[in-house]
């Protein structure tokens, strides 16, 4: 007899809702791209909540492209309130980037909206660039696969991590500023307030010693690691009270895609028994660097191989939140392993990821940005406070802010120097950019389009200018992007 668990029920009757929300224009497509903006419910330690998700034709949440397939997406809207997408790590048009109000106005209930790019390859992600609805997991992976993934004899698993409240996040919010935030500053209203700004200017910072900052860290500093102790984190929407249990060959070979979709929490991925390497970040590839455990800052992608031993068993691939016990994760079982229940506290605290840049230093690309020399070295300096929660950028919070100038196939030096106490994982859209300083040390880094700056770091990276158009340039932690951490890469002809 076949037996329906709690979650199935409540995964069968989500994806039955999203089904019947498509339009019917969609569900005639034969093989047609499509995407739902809308509710679902998950089970968090036996507890049912209701959250927000982005689902395909089929129920299925977020999309896999092959090898040189087109993202041509018709995004509908079926939420009781307006949102908007922005597809993390492509390089799409920038009227198809998704910040409400640069350039295009949100997508209101009911509407639908059609999408036409040439998709990156490589591990992304898609998410509201609203904070309270990314907050409340409108978020999907998005993965473009490669001819080499097709040849390649291994199998894929995609870990997608959530910090997750009981809590609305305008509750979460609340508690983490103190009230005390800069009003009318989420993501809403923040794309709507740049509309007019003047893009004229540079950020820079005169007369900064460069030569007195180091790898990150400051001695007799103390960093601040974690803004809110979350209800729970989530690995592929289970906690490790009830993780998913992915099914590998003995022998075999396992690309595990790691999305980090927390608001406000770091990881580091530990594969435990597994000989692990780390081969791309933010859907680049890099020199397969080897360890067991690895650094994945939010908004940040990383892909680990690892091999399975042949005489099989059950290997857990966790996620361990920095500075604190809590941790979350997946198994990978061979056929007829016993699998074992898995704590969700470590022993002790799991180590501090921001203050060390050893990762970044060690990265280098396989296919670097060609050399030229820079035509400006911008510098953007972070910083902020708790009391009143307010984060910046060279001083200034998004609406009084200062962007960054560049025109169109420039090459861009940026140096982000972090004057603050809590690390800032800086995203740029609508661009790659390559790690080419980590401190003073001169490195040909990875590409990629996320970049981890601890506490009282400084890391520079290369960016070739492309569309002109107005780019938004912000820390992709959520609490600090709604309290002002965001400029522009302003691009012209």
């Amino acid at each position: 007899m076949y037996s329906l668990s709690r979650r199935g029920f409540l995964a069968a009757s989500a994806a039955t809702a999203a089904t019947l929300a498509l339009p019917a224009r969609v569900r005639a497509q034969a093989g047609g791209l499509s995407l739902t903006a809308t509710t679902r419910t998950i089970d968090v330690r036996g507890k049912s909540a209701t959250v927000w998700g982005l689902l395909d034709s089929n129920g299925k949440s977020g999309l896999v492209l092959d090898p040189g397939q087109r993202f041509a997406v018709d995004l509908k809207n079926t939420l009781a309130e307006p949102t908007l997408i922005h597809w993390h790590g492509q390089i799409p048009p920038n009227m198809q980037d998704g910040v409400p109000g640069i350039p295009m106005p949100m997508l209101e209930p009911g509407e639908s909206r059609a999408y036409d790019f040439v998709a990156r390859a490589g591990t992304h992600w898609m998410h509201a660039h609203i904070a309270e609805h990314e907050m409340n997991l409108l978020a999907a992976p998005l993965i473009v696969r490669r001819p080499e993934d097709l040849a390649a004899d291994r199998q894929e698993v995609t870990l997608m991590l959530h910090d997750f409240s009981f809590k609305s996040p305008a509750e979460v919010l609340a508690e983490i500023s103190g009230g005390t935030s800069m009003a009318g500053m989420d993501m809403e209203t923040a794309g709507q307030a740049g509309a007019d700004m003047d893009t004229s200017g540079q950020g820079s910072m005169p007369g900064m010693d460069m030569s007195s900052m180091g790898q990150g860290g400051m001695a007799g500093m103390e960093m601040d690691l974690n803004d809110y102790n979350f209800d729970a984190y989530l690995a592929n929407d289970r906690t490790l009270d009830d993780p998913e249990v992915v099914q590998v060959d003995k022998g075999g070979r396992v690309l595990v895609r790691v999305i980090n979709a927390g608001a406000a929490t770091v990881f580091w991925i530990d594969t435990g028994a597994l000989p692990g390497r780390l081969v791309a970040v933010d859907g680049e590839p890099v020199q397969p660097l080897p360890g067991a455990r690895f650094g994945v800052a939010m908004g940040q992608r990383i892909d680990v191989e690892v091999d399975v031993p042949g005489d099989g068993g059950a290997f857990p691939i966790l996620a361990l939140r920095e500075g604190a016990r809590e941790r979350t994760g997946l198994i990978l079982a061979t056929p007829g392993a016993t699998v074992t229940k898995i704590s969700d506290m470590s022993d002790g605290d799991n180590p501090v990821f921001s203050g060390d840049l050893a990762q970044e230093a060690a990265l280098r690309a396989v296919t670097a940005l060609p050399g030229r020399a820079p035509v400006s070295q911008p510098v953007l300096a972070l910083g902020g406070s708790m009391k009143p929660y307010v984060w910046t950028i060279n001083g200034q919070p998004w609406g009084t802010h200062v962007p960054v100038t560049a025109k169109s196939g420039e090459r861009v030096e940026i140096t982000f120097q972090n004057n603050s106490m809590m690390g800032h994982p800086m995203h740029l859209h609508g661009h790659a950019f390559q790690v080419v300083a980590v401190g003073m040390d001169r490195i040909a880094g990875a590409v990629r389009d996320t970049l981890h700056v601890p506490a009282m770091g400084m890391v520079t990276v290369a960016v070739d200018a492309g569309e002109a158009a107005r780019w938004v340039l912000h820390c992709h932690h959520i609490p600090h992007l709604w309290a002002g951490m965001m400029t522009e890469f302003a691009v012209s002809a």
